[in-house]
């Protein structure tokens, strides 16, 4: 019985997987500003261009992170590691991670990737991936592996949390807010994964908003955007010509429509540059930026295969981090987002 009752209790407001209404959108207080989060998914390597696999739990490109640390916190960002099982599970997760949550520039965060991530009890495909895909028990006991053992690590709870291929489903907003869980940075807006069982982000906002049974989840999409002639039908064009070989492709190259989300994997520095100036000029209040752990250093995945490849990627965040800055968009952690957040909930303004 207990089991139907949270079945049919995910089936109403505020999941993950369903667009949010005008009435679960969220402002933070005017001082807050405009300001811009950078989430790393801090995961292990594997072969992008494989099926996932339950043996590739290696690690060793989380050595690059402290120095990466460095070079992003010049530009202001506080960046949020979001931990997966076997980085927080290897031998060093902790002595890396550690320092830099300590030094105070750095936030926690979790992420799930169901493959590498105990128990172990779902048959491996692609449609399995995705953890909003599993039963309700399993992705529970998922979810409360993760996060009890980025806890015993660390001492420190998260409360932020990203599935792994943005893979949510009709329970994870409930689970996450029966975990203690404050912000999800699972949505990738504009974006489409329902063609290998995923979920469907196209028409998402990409300005933060309430989510969950209680209305307890803040909800921080990934920044993406359109640019092109045809920008502003942008959703509608790309939904039409999704089954169409090459139709993305060459909208862009004629400049007509092109979508850029800002991250440095895949997406050119100068597109992501006008981005940020267009979205600066409307007022966005939270850039979300984000990377994996894996691309900070060599051969680990196809956005950094050589050291010009990776001088290419340090260049790509001076350049965004240091247009933001100058557009006087200036990083903030998780704690004062979390601030914000109580601060709202107690009805202060």
């Amino acid at each position: 019985m207990e089991l139907r009752i949270q079945e049919d209790a995910v089936l109403g407001n505020g999941r993950l997987d369903c667009l949010p209404g005008p009435e679960d959108a969220y402002r933070f207080r005017p001082a807050f500003g405009q300001r811009f989060m950078l989430f790393i998914d801090t995961e292990e390597e594997f072969d992008w261009s494989q099926p996932t696999a339950r043996h590739s739990v290696d690690t060793s490109a989380m050595m690059a992170l402290p120095e990466a640390h460095q070079r992003l916190a010049a530009h202001g960002a506080k960046p949020v590691y979001l931990v997966d099982y076997p980085a927080i599970n290897s031998p060093y997760g902790a002595d890396i991670i550690g320092p830099m949550l300590a030094s105070g520039g750095a936030s926690l965060g979790a992420h799930l990737h169901p493959w590498v991530n105990p128990p172990y009890d779902e048959v491996m495909n692609e449609s399995n991936s995705f953890v909003g895909n599993l039963p309700i028990a399993l992705e529970r006991a998922k979810l409360q592996m993760l996060t009890q053992r980025i806890e015993q690590a660390l001492g420190v709870r998260p409360l932020c949390y990203r599935s792994g291929r943005y893979g949510v489903g009709p329970a994870t907003a409930m689970l996450l807010e029966e975990a203690g869980y404050r912000v999800d940075v699972s949505v990738r807006s504009h974006f489409d994964y329902s063609a290998t069982g995923g979920p469907n982000f196209a028409g998402y906002p990409i300005t933060p908003y309430r989510a969950g049974p209680g209305g307890g989840l803040l909800e921080i999409p990934l920044t993406t955007a359109f640019l092109g002639r045809w920008r502003q039908n942008g959703t509608k064009i790309y939904a039409r010509t999704r089954g169409i070989p090459l139709a993305h492709g060459v909208l862009a190259k004629a400049g007509l429509l092109n979508r850029v989300a800002l991250t440095p994997e895949g997406m050119p520095v100068q597109e992501a540059m006008e981005v940020v100036r267009i979205l600066q000029g409307e007022g966005l209040q939270l850039f979300s930026l984000s990377c994996h752990s894996p691309s900070f250093a060599i051969g680990h995945t196809p956005y950094v295969r050589d050291m010009a490849d990776l001088r290419r990627f340090y260049e790509w965040w001076d350049k965004i981090l240091g247009l933001l800055v100058a557009l006087g968009v200036t990083g903030v952690g998780l704690d004062d987002v979390l601030a914000d957040l109580e601060a709202q909930d107690r009805g202060l303004r």
